[in-house]
């Protein structure tokens, strides 16, 4: 039974993955109602991404000494603010400014309510209480991004950014009224919060969540023409794929919160990370089996996404007296992942290699981060015994 003062965070996180995720659907809509061409429409999807980079820790750091419930508000308003402002966009360079500033709460938020979440979680299941934060994004995958693309397609894409506006008033109202009142941590300041980068642990565990999750975004960036190409499907199915895999978030980040509870978070990454590299692998070789790939889209996005919680918990544990700073900084890893994981899986394919041939490179990605890993081990032990 989920507690009902994490249901705000995990609306909170339905909206962010409702409007971050729904713009690979509705691209065209919006390239054919601004008058755009799809690669320049494409740029909103990179100027989100970059709003989340910058403003996960710069936000954070700000308002580090603030309320956490307080914060948690102000970034939703935020949030519902610039996402109205993206359905009343009357061009691209408009709509261009206000996706980056919807982007800058993004990360800061799930940064801050992971720190509340562990403060509510009943003992020994801090990180099933952060899950549950990120299973409203994961869910979003499932009924909002479908919704959101219908919507597009049929309607008016403006309509998607005032649902995820409204979304965002809806998750403020709910956190003043669900979610108690912490105090804001004593003392300290910003400079003092960014003491934390000296520490080698807590670059090794942003490397980890850089580069590892690279990995799935290598493969989620081209599996649809992967389906389609080499395992044959048609395009009609690709709906149909899509929501297998979004099953298989929400599945994998509750099964993640529980594997960070019985595990310490660093084992429990170098065990997903290694299912994530096998998985791959099977994904890379067993391409022309459609039954196989079903399977293989449930249990690779499953495995992703239970990384969240423990890289959420790995970070906290890293950034002592700071922890808000350092656990936002996940989603920034998140979303450098994404454009490396893009960048580096598309290599292939511009040198006339097959769809399947990027799952080798997400191999290569989630493999490194194995290795990072295991060196953040050997450095905790080392300190240990310093």
């Amino acid at each position: 039974m989920i507690k009902k003062s994490l249901v705000p965070l995990a609306l909170g996180g339905f909206g962010i993955g409702m409007t971050e995720f729904v713009m690979m659907g509705i691209l065209p809509d919006i390239a054919r109602g601004l008058q755009i061409s799809i690669p320049q429409a494409g740029y909103l999807i990179s100027a989100y991404a970059l709003g989340v980079v910058v403003g996960a820790p710069t936000l954070v750091g700000l308002l580090a000494r603030q309320a956490p419930r307080n914060v948690l508000i102000w970034f939703m308003l935020m949030f519902a603010t610039f996402n109205g402002l993206s359905a009343f966009a009357p061009n691209f360079h408009v709509l261009m400014l206000s996706r980056f500033m919807a982007g800058l709460p993004h990360g800061a938020f799930f940064g801050v309510g992971a720190v509340v979440a562990s403060r509510l979680a009943d003992e020994g299941k801090t990180a099933a209480a952060v899950a549950t934060m990120f299973a409203g994004l994961t869910v979003a995958n499932v009924l909002g991004v479908p919704f959101g693309t219908w919507l597009g397609h049929n309607l008016s894409w403006r309509m998607v950014f005032l649902i995820v506006a409204a979304i965002g008033v809806l998750t403020a109202a709910s956190l003043h009224r669900l979610v108690p009142y912490f105090a804001a941590a004593p003392g300290g300041s910003f400079v003092q919060d960014l003491k934390i980068f000296r520490r080698p642990g807590l670059w090794l565990a942003l490397a980890i969540t850089s580069i590892g999750t690279g990995g799935f975004f290598a493969w989620f960036s081209y599996i649809a023409p992967l389906l389609t190409d080499v395992t044959m499907f048609p395009a009609g199915a690709i709906p149909a794929l899509m929501t297998v895999v979004g099953v298989g978030m929400t599945v994998g980040v509750l099964a993640g919160g529980r594997l960070a509870d019985r595990f310490d978070p660093i084992r429990a990454i170098v065990i997903l990370l290694c299912a994530m590299v096998v998985l791959l692998f099977l994904t890379g070789s067993l391409a022309d089996s459609q039954p196989m790939m079903v399977v293989l889209a449930f249990a690779t996005g499953a495995t992703a996404l239970a990384l969240g919680p423990p890289v959420q918990m790995l970070l906290i544990g890293h950034a002592k007296e700071a922890e808000m700073l350092g656990s936002s900084l996940g989603q920034s890893g998140f979303n450098i992942g994404n454009a490396t994981g893009a960048f580096l899986g598309g290599i292939p394919l511009t040198l006339g290699y097959s769809y399947a041939s990027p799952q080798w490179v997400a191999a290569a990605l989630a493999g490194s981060g194995v290795l990072l890993s295991l060196l953040l081990m050997a450095h905790g032990r080392a300190r240990q015994h310093a």
